[in-house]
């Protein structure tokens, strides 16, 4: 896959380090600087006008070129600030006028992103009732003990297509099925695969689908978004919402709003316009590039670490099996955290999770030889500990 590497030339954010942390922010491509320019120009050149002439429409626009990418049909992606507002924004859709009576249970896994337990649990106060699915090994979603956790009493099953401590992928297919049979719906978070894990929402028969354009998606934060399967977004009235989810928004009517078809039925206020300018650089490359050709760099690279913490009996947090696992390895060593702080000093960028451990993530961009360096510097950097005087000696 070396002809991947020609797109490095389009990032002069790698020069000067080694960008491994893909799944906590993308490396910025020089188009986001473009198209960064051009929000600035239309605001100086246009004033107010860029409302009626460009913005409006912009969550729209980049809505739709996020659908193209992951097989949502035109005018079914909403744009949000963050996923915990696209998820409130789904959860806001139910209560009990809609809710069938004893159907009131959401369904996740322990490994799922803080973020969203937190929301589903602050709603279990008066909403819901949650059951939580363990992952014995810290690695992998039980699908078994899942699936047996949905039945006719499920609401909701907010899961991620990839977890992000481990960087498994969940089988989605089997998940949406068994809530399908039961007359459950699944909401996808596919935050850590789009850009790195093809994903097809369309063929999935998915209900529900979150993610963004913060990490593998090189966009930058600002710019997430909302699927909601057609046919269901016109059964369903979010009360999480605002002017731009109205049918006439520029009549600034009192009162209930009166809800718009289509994508903005799930928009709420005003959108984040810089945000929506920024992201398109790397929408735009990621398209370009297909993630099917990244997905296959993503396994060569990810094996290579794994062979690496191998060789040198290194614990990690991740699966063995390529199909199981998407771009990111986790090496769990000892003091992690300083060990992670002391990479980054040293212009060797990667993240740090608790019981994960140091998260690597290399992207379409970066070399074999960028990821052999880690490893060295990691072994340098073992070698400098061992050899300074431990803090007892020293106050001897």
């Amino acid at each position: 896959m070396s002809e991947l590497l020609d797109y490095r030339n389009r990032f002069d954010s790698l020069h000067g380090c080694h960008y491994l942390i893909a799944n906590s922010l993308g490396a910025m491509p020089n188009s986001a600087r473009e198209y960064s320019q051009r929000y600035s120009d239309v605001w100086a050149e246009r004033g107010v006008r860029a409302w009626s002439e460009e913005w409006w429409m912009l969550p729209r626009e980049v809505g739709d070129k996020i659908g193209a990418l992951v097989g949502a049909p035109e005018n079914s992606v909403s744009m949000h600030a963050n996923v915990t507002s696209a998820e409130e924004t789904i959860i806001s859709c139910f209560d009990k006028t809609n809710i069938p009576a004893g159907r009131n249970k959401i369904v996740m896994v322990d490994m799922e992103f803080p973020s969203i337990q937190y929301l589903y649990h602050a709603h279990a106060r008066d909403k819901f009732e949650i059951e939580i699915v363990p992952c014995p090994d810290g690695i992998s979603a039980p699908l078994d003990a899942l699936l047996e956790a949905i039945d006719e009493r499920t609401l909701l099953v907010p899961i991620s297509h990839v977890l992000f401590r481990s960087s498994y992928i969940v089988d989605a297919k089997a998940i949406i099925e068994k809530a399908h049979s039961v007359g459950a719906m699944v909401v996808l978070d596919i935050f850590q695969s789009v850009g790195v894990v093809p994903v097809n929402l369309s063929e999935l028969k998915v209900d529900f689908a979150v993610g963004g354009l913060l990490k593998w998606m090189c966009g930058g934060p600002g710019a997430c978004f909302l699927y909601v399967r057609p046919d269901l977004a016109e059964t369903l009235s979010p009360k999480f919402t605002g002017w731009l989810a109205h049918e006439n928004p520029f009549g600034f009517e009192r009162g209930a709003s009166k809800h718009t078809e289509g994508a903005y039925k799930f928009q709420s206020g005003t959108p984040v316009i810089p945000a929506l300018y920024t992201c398109q650089g790397g929408l735009d490359l990621i398209t370009e590039i297909g993630v099917e050709s990244i997905r296959e760099r993503s396994k060569e690279m990810s094996a290579m670490i794994l062979n690496l913490a191998q060789e040198r009996n290194w614990k990690t947090t991740t699966h063995d099996d390529p199909e199981k696992r998407a771009g990111t390895v986790a090496l769990d060593l000892p003091d992690g955290l300083e060990l992670c702080a002391t990479l980054n000093e040293r212009n060797f960028l990667v993240d740090y999770r608790p019981s994960c451990g140091i998260r690597v993530s290399p992207h379409f961009y970066n070399t074999d030889d960028e990821i052999r360096d880690l490893f060295a510097e990691i072994d340098r950097i073992t070698v400098e500990n061992q050899s300074k005087p431990s803090s007892a000696a020293h106050a001897g």
